[in-house]
């Protein structure tokens, strides 16, 4: 699925070993996006996806209320969708 949009996030706070990747994965069935999450190692987390600029929108509000309570600032870029992805992963 090609989408239009792309958004990429990055997560700062407690948000590494607190399960945040596999809930952005879990959270991304529910939504028509593509992409990955992946740990940095600087400690923040990395997720970048693809999709319709609404989907996209409703994807990161949902990961922010469902890791909210681990997320101290979110920064997010927006950008035009490169249409590389197949699904949403886990990078290592």
């Amino acid at each position: 699925m090609a989408g239009n949009a792309r958004a990429e996030a990055l997560y700062s706070g407690y948000v590494q070993g607190v399960g945040f990747r596999y809930t952005a994965r879990q959270t991304a069935s529910r939504f028509e996006v593509t992409g990955f999450v992946q740990n940095l190692a600087n400690g923040q987390v990395r997720l970048v996806a693809e999709g319709s600029q609404e989907e996209l929108q409703e994807f990161l509000k949902a990961v922010q209320e469902e890791m909210g309570e681990y997320i101290e600032k979110a920064d997010v870029a927006w950008g035009p969708a490169a249409g590389e992805f197949r699904n949403f992963t886990v990078r290592f």
